[in-house]
C-alpha cells in the first residue's frame, strides 16, 4: 500500500461538478489500495474576489486581517470536497492548515512552512479514511493564521508529502505536464515524460509557471517524486524526479521567457571595492530582488570608472530608479538610466554540463533573427539573455527550433 498526496488547483475545483469529479478520482485511488491525502486551493477566482473585497473595505488592508480573509477560500473548497465525498459514501475529514499541524514563520502573505506535525492526518489514515487539507495556509508563532503567497498550495502539498513519508506527490492542474516551452508561444511544444529537479527549478525561476519554486526545491531536498497531470485527463503527465543519464543526452531540454523584467544602470561609478556592495545593499534593504548583474569598465579614464547594470522585477522599476537616483551623489555616478521594456529568454538542460557550443548556438539563433543581446547570465545548466521585450516570443520560437525541441509530426 502506497501513500499518495494529491493537490488540485483552483481551476480543478471551480464549481461543484468539478469538485465531484475530483472527489471521485481521489476515492478511486483509495479504492485501489492507496492511502490518500488531498490538498486543495481555493475555488478559481475566489482569492482574487476576496482581495477585491478587502481593498473595497480598506485602501491598505492590514496583513493579519487579510490573511484571515484569504484563508476562507481554501476552507470553503475543503469543506465542499468533504461533503461531496460523504455524499458518495466515503469517509473523509477536512483540516485547515493549523489543524493539519502546519506551523509557519515569516510575514503575513509571505509566510514559509517551518514544520509540520502530521499526527492528526496519520490518525485519519490509520482509520482507513481520506484527509483533505487546505493549501496555502498555516499558523504562525503568535497563533495567527498566515498564508504562503501565490502558489503556496503546491508547497503545502509537497511539505505534507515529505512529513507523511508519501511515495509521490501528484499535482493536478490545467495543463497535462511540463512542456519544452509555453505551448501558447510554440504550438509544436513537446510534453516531457520526465524532468530533473534541477531543470524544473531553473525553468520555474526563469518564468515557467506550472510549478512553484519552493515546492520543487523541497521535493529535491527529500527526493520526493512529483507527478504533474491534467486535472480532467490524468494520463501520462510529467514526472519531476532525480536526474538520470538519459537526460544528459540532450543539451537543452526547455526554453522559457519572462516579461517581468527591468534594467537599471549606474553610469560611471568609481571602480573600487565596496561600490557594488553599497548599491546592492540599498536594494536588499528595500527587499528588492536583484537578478542579472553586469559590470563593465568605462574607457577613456584609465579604467577608474565602471558602469554597473542589474535587473529587477518590472513592478519594482520605479522604486528602484528612485533609490538608485538618491545614490548618485554619494557614489559620484554620472547618471542612473533604466529600461522597463526588456525580457529575459533562457535555455535549460542538465546536458549542458557535457556538451560544447551550446552558448554559441543560442547566440547565433538569436542573431539570425536580428535580436540583440544586452546582458547574459549563466549557471551550470542554464543560459539567460536580456533582450528587447518586443522580440521575446520570436526569440523563444527561434531557440525552440534551433535546439530541435518540437514534438514529431503526427504519424512519426
Amino acid at each position: 500500500m502506497s501513500l499518495i498526496v494529491q493537490k488540485y488547483g483552483g481551476s480543478s475545483v471551480a464549481d461543484l461538478d468539478l469538485i465531484r469529479g475530483v472527489a471521485r478520482r481521489s476515492i478511486a485511488a483509495k479504492n485501489e489500495g492507496h492511502k490518500v491525502v488531498v490538498v486543495l486551493s481555493a475555488m478559481k477566482g475566489e482569492t482574487d474576489r476576496l482581495i477585491r473585497l478587502a481593498k473595497a473595505a480598506s485602501e491598505d488592508p492590514d496583513p493579519r486581517e487579510l490573511d484571515s480573509l484569504l484563508s476562507t477560500g481554501e476552507q470553503t473548497s475543503i469543506a465542499l470536497f468533504a461533503l461531496t465525498c460523504q455524499s458518495l459514501g466515503e469517509k473523509v475529514k477536512s483540516f485547515l492548515g493549523f489543524q493539519a499541524g502546519i506551523a509557519t514563520e515569516g510575514p503575513h502573505g509571505k509566510a514559509r512552512i517551518a514544520s509540520i506535525d502530521p499526527a492528526r492526518i496519520q490518525t485519519e489514515l490509520a482509520k482507513g479514511r481520506m484527509a483533505v487539507v487546505a493549501g496555502f495556509q498555516g499558523i504562525g508563532r503568535g497563533g495567527d493564521l498566515t498564508t504562503l503567497g501565490r502558489g503556496g498550495s503546491d508547497t503545502t502539498a509537497v511539505a505534507l508529502a515529505v512529513a507523511l513519508g508519501a511515495d509521490v506527490c501528484e499535482i493536478y492542474t490545467d495543463v497535462d505536464g511540463i512542456y519544452t516551452t509555453d505551448p501558447n508561444v510554440c504550438s509544436d511544444a513537446r510534453r516531457m515524460d520526465r524532468i530533473s529537479y534541477e531543470e524544473m527549478l531553473e525553468l520555474a525561476s526563469l518564468g515557467a509557471k506550472v510549478m512553484e519554486i519552493r515546492s520543487v526545491e523541497l521535493a529535491m531536498n527529500y527526493d520526493l517524486p512529483i507527478h504533474v497531470r491534467h486535472a480532467h485527463d490524468p494520463r501520462d503527465g510529467t514526472l519531476i524526479c532525480r536526474e538520470d543519464p538519459s537526460m544528459e543526452k540532450t543539451p537543452v531540454r526547455g526554453v522559457t521567457h519572462s516579461m517581468n523584467e527591468a534594467r537599471i544602470t549606474l553610469v560611471r561609478v568609481r571602480d573600487e571595492p565596496g561600490v557594488a556592495a553599497r548599491i546592492l545593499q540599498v536594494a536588499a534593504k528595500a527587499e528588492i530582488v536583484v537578478d542579472v548583474i553586469v559590470q563593465n569598465k568605462s574607457v577613456g579614464d584609465g579604467g577608474l570608472c565602471t558602469d554597473l547594470s542589474f535587473t529587477v522585477p518590472a513592478g519594482e522599476y520605479s522604486r528602484t530608479m528612485a533609490l538608485m537616483s538618491e545614490l548618485t551623489s554619494e557614489l559620484n555616478a554620472e547618471a542612473v538610466v533604466g529600461d522597463d521594456q526588456i525580457a529575459k529568454v533562457s535555455i535549460v538542460g542538465v546536458g549542458m554540463r557535457n556538451h560544447a557550443g551550446v552558448a554559441a548556438k543560442m547566440f547565433q539563433a538569436l542573431a539570425s533573427e536580428g535580436i540583440n543581446i544586452t546582458m547574459i547570465t549563466t549557471s551550470e545548466i542554464k543560459i539567460s539573455c536580456i533582450i528587447e521585450k518586443k522580440y521575446a516570443e520570436l526569440a523563444v520560437r527561434a531557440l525552440h527550433d534551433a535546439f530541435e525541441l518540437a514534438r514529431p509530426p503526427s504519424g512519426e
